[in-house]
């Protein structure tokens, strides 16, 4: 469509995920007219985040350096894991204030489709934390989808021999939502894992 170095930033804008044809057109005329300070701050940040950023050697968050800060965090309990399929997965949790435990980042969710299968995930690393004897409950986050509940079943196979208490999230419907817009999924779900009041 365009040339030289507009087409190459829109082409590479558009290999990110979640940004189409026309997304990477508008983001990139955007840097193209933004001020050059704010375009070089832009290119920093992401040399920089390449330079420093890591992963954590004991969970797989996104760290700076050896450990993320939550691993390193003292008041955390060993005794409660929590299984997440990607470090923005731990911002979530986090967000909420109810949990004080520690997390493993799987680094996606089984799904043969794509190719991705148990050895392609921190699997390994998630038994051999578990079998340190620390670990008392597993608590299975994967995301509510047929990839997520597909590794969350996988794990629960593994890990419940070993004696430990695993449970997963609740799933059903939000808080706010209406019943009409709920898939039968989402509602099937809410139906199981009613409360009483």
């Amino acid at each position: 469509m365009y040339e030289g170095a507009i087409q190459d930033l829109i082409d590479e804008l558009g290999r990110l995920p979640g940004v189409g044809p026309k997304s990477a057109q508008r983001i990139a005329f955007h840097v193209l007219s933004a001020d050059p300070a704010d375009v070089n701050r832009l290119a920093g940040a992401l040399r920089k985040v390449k330079e420093l950023v890591r992963f954590c050697t004991t969970c797989f968050n996104v760290a700076e350096s050896e450990q993320c800060r939550i691993c390193r965090d003292t008041r955390r309990t060993n005794e409660v894991l929590c299984v997440v399929e990607e470090p923005k997965d731990i911002v979530a949790i986090e967000r909420t204030g109810e949990f004080r435990g520690r997390y493993h980042v799987l680094g996606g969710a089984i799904n043969p489709l794509e190719g991705i299968g148990p050895d392609n995930l921190k699997i390994r690393e998630l038994l051999h934390r578990v079998g340190t004897g620390e670990v008392r409950e597993l608590i299975l986050a994967t995301d509510p989808n047929t990839e997520g509940e597909a590794t969350a079943t996988y794990l629960a196979l593994l890990i419940k021999p070993m004696g430990l208490t695993v449970s997963r999230l609740a799933s059903g419907l939000p808080v706010g939502g209406d019943l009409e817009y709920a898939d039968e999924i989402t509602l099937g779900r809410a139906f199981e894992g009613r409360r009483a009041v």
